[in-house]
């Protein structure tokens, strides 16, 4: 009787007011168990039993408890026997066996199905007077001893023809000649895209049998029971007792009883359909509790929903450091709410997992989706809804041009928002960047498309920075010099070792602000980018750098205060690119932007990529690969040089150690000297003559 009271209960309360019917509800249970005597001694006057039937209408709007699928349907009229059609036969084949790639998926199927019925009985009911007295909610309950599982509806229902259209013939849509061609083509399941609904017939891949009773939201309609074992046929009967909407019960085969657990169905719909725009109940307990953001505005969401959502969808302890709610109608329709977590598991050597997941009308289809966003943005954490996506049979292979269309104005998106984010408080970005740079120089190095808008949100010290503090490119271009026409950076291991360089001196002097690039991936970064905003990226050890006339000061031509002549300089130039050899130097030439170092290299290898050689000869065992010959230039007014000049001719032996010497000094400099130990035995024997000539001299003082 209860539950009879219960099946005609008002549309679906607050969870308030279940509570207070489910507590009411438990009360009057009691009462009735109380032995009859006891009863009697209740008064019987008017206001009793008036107080009594208000308790006991009370009841009947607990959907709490007793809106449970049950089992009362009763078949009433004759089981009509209807053979599905051969071509029907096969594509349930091929359903129950091979379309799907999770079994799980079948929970997925039968909840999206369940929404649309309630979808549209909610539409149906906006457009026409139409009321049912259910609520608008999905039920499943378990029974582990029978195998069963049993998800109802209370929405649009079905007539016996939609019944017959709907899951006795599913083959309308010319599957027989697709069928034939899907076997002609090798049976490959991706081939089914976009050509069936059919999310009802997953239940075959669990179930030995299946029952469905139905009853249509129209007035006047019955109710039907629809049974099959799915080996060729199905039966179609009358019924009473059917609720309006859609019951199924699926009995389960022996090696897929786990899906009457209710802890193995809770975690699906948590993972599947946790945001289904429907109340879902299993065994009377809600489950989709947690509520969508993205469908909302953003002015309706606080901060704190926004944490509790991050915490929840990635699974996480910590805060979003930032977020993004976005919602677009062109060129997709778009809803998406997107975090970046304060740290991330890479910097422990973890390599992570893509963190955004694609929906479609609330309903999961790609957990940690690989194909939404490029894989350097993997850090990112959120979800991303659009009710264009066409779906397959199995919801799990999306078409590639609407998933690359979607990628692409995500990734968009996304970039634009960590920019705005830069710009609004660039101290927060900076600290952002010292632990996410990596990913953001990743994207400079594979993203072609983008890598202008990525440019935009690296960061690097330089010259006019204070030591953490970090610039952009932008800003960088906005403070150049009026005659400097390029970006200038330096790719150096630490900022003392780059505020040292020979490289750097003539920067310094002539007010020019350098970049300093640390990591080894920046020297890729740079050469994969070249320019920003049509200024090119020019490093301060090349050939470019050195011609440049802003980085030049002017030198006397003349031989006075001791200066070499510029053609003495010449001949020193040409005598040592002679005495180190073609296997050492390309060209040695005469310098005039070096003030305090005698000689520095050009052209010579990335210190990178001399580096990955070097690894690859320890891993693969190969022979030692030498240096490639550099371009030296020299500072012929530099005191080293000068004396050099001198001893050529007096002391030959000595002059071609100091030439040596110089020249490994120049490549230790720039980073590119194999092994520092190569030069020892000659540094002593500088030494060791150094320390004579001192001594000879400091005698020929004593003798005097």
């Amino acid at each position: 009787m209860l539950k009879h009271f219960a099946r005609s209960s008002l549309p679906h309360l607050t969870t308030a007011a279940r509570r207070q019917s489910k507590r009411q509800l438990k009360h009057f249970q009691q009462t009735l168990k109380t032995p009859l005597i006891q009863r009697i001694t209740v008064p019987a006057s008017g206001v009793g039993q008036k107080y009594m039937w208000q308790q006991v209408a009370s009841y009947s709007t607990d959907t709490e408890t007793t809106n449970e699928p049950t089992d009362q349907e009763i078949i009433t009229g004759k089981e009509e026997v209807h053979e599905f059609k051969t071509e029907t036969k096969r594509l349930l084949n091929i359903v129950a066996n091979s379309l799907y790639s999770e079994k799980e998926i079948f929970v997925r199927e039968l909840i999206s199905n369940a929404a649309d019925a309630l979808e549209k009985l909610r539409h149906t009911q906006s457009m026409e007077n139409l009321d049912t007295d259910k609520p608008l909610e999905i039920r499943i309950s378990l029974d582990q001893d029978k195998r069963q599982f049993v998800i109802q509806d209370y929405g649009i229902g079905m007539t016996l023809d939609e019944l017959n259209e709907n899951l006795g013939t599913i083959a309308r849509s010319g599957s027989k000649s697709f069928l034939e061609k899907l076997e002609k083509d090798g049976g490959s399941r991706e081939n089914i895209i976009g050509q069936f609904g059919v999310g009802f017939y997953s239940t075959f891949m669990v179930g030995d049998r299946i029952k469905v009773y139905t009853r249509s939201a129209k007035p006047g309609s019955k109710g039907y029971c629809w049974t099959t074992d799915g080996q060729g046929s199905y039966t179609v009967a009358e019924a009473d007792n059917v609720s309006v909407g859609t019951k199924i019960v699926i009995e389960l085969r022996e090696d897929c009883k786990s899906y009457a657990s209710q802890l193995e169905i809770d975690s699906i719909i948590k993972k599947y359909s946790n945001f289904v725009g429907f109340p879902i109940y299993l065994n009377g307990t809600e489950v989709n509790t947690v509520e969508p953001l993205w469908t909302k505005s953003k002015s309706e969401v606080t901060e704190e929903q926004h944490k509790n959502f991050y915490r929840f969808i990635a699974n996480a302890w910590d805060d979003p450091q930032y977020t993004m709610h976005f919602k677009t109608d062109a060129p997709l329709s778009i809803a998406s709410v997107l975090y970046i977590p304060e740290r991330h598991m890479e910097m422990l050597g973890e390599r992570q997992e893509p963190g955004v997941s694609l929906y479609s009308r609330k309903v999961l289809i790609q957990p940690k989706s690989k194909g939404l966003l490029p894989d350097y943005l993997r850090f990112i954490k959120g979800v991303v809804d659009s009710e264009d996506i066409p779906l397959n049979v199995s919801r799990e292979l999306l078409q590639d041009n609407i998933l690359s269309k979607l990628r692409m104005v995500m990734t968009s998106r996304v970039l634009k928002w960590l920019d705005g984010e830069a710009k609004k408080d660039p101290k927060k970005y900076n600290e952002f960047f010292m632990d996410f740079g990596q990913f953001i120089k990743e994207g400079a190095c594979t993203d072609a498309m983008n890598k202008r808008d990525i440019a935009k949100l690296l960061r690097f010290e330089s010259s006019t920075t204070n030591a953490g503090d970090m610039t952009s490119l932008e800003e960088y271009n906005n403070r150049k010099l009026d005659k400097q026409e390029s970006i200038y950076y330096l790719l150096t291991p630490k900022r003392k070792y780059a505020e040292e360089s020979p490289y750097t001196e003539m920067f310094k002097k002539k007010g020019v602000e350098l970049l300093y690039l640390y990591d080894t991936v920046d020297e890729f970064v740079v050469n994969h980018l070249s320019e920003f905003q049509g200024i090119k990226l020019v490093a301060a050890d090349s050939p470019e750098a050195a011609s440049d006339p802003l980085l030049q000061q002017d030198r006397s031509s003349s031989s006075d205060d001791g200066f070499l002549s510029e053609n003495d300089a010449k001949d020193l130039a040409k005598w040592m690119e002679i005495t180190l050899g073609p296997d050492s130097v390309k060209k040695v030439d005469v310098s005039r932007r070096l003030d305090k170092f005698p000689a520095i290299v050009l052209e010579h290898e990335s210190p990178a990529m001399r580096k990955m050689m070097q690894m690859m000869q320890g891993s693969a065992k190969m022979d030692e690969v030498p240096p490639s010959p550099a371009r030296l230039e020299i500072n012929p007014d530099h005191a080293v040089m000068r004396g050099l000049y001198q001893i050529r001719q007096s002391n030959p032996e000595l002059a071609k150690m100091v030439a040596e010497q110089v020249y490994d000094n120049a490549l230790c400099a720039a980073g590119v000297l194999d092994d520092p130990r190569s030069m020892i035995s000659r540094l002593n024997s500088l030494l060791e003559i150094s320390v004579n000539k001192s001594i000879e001299q400091e005698k020929k003082v004593a003798s005097a």
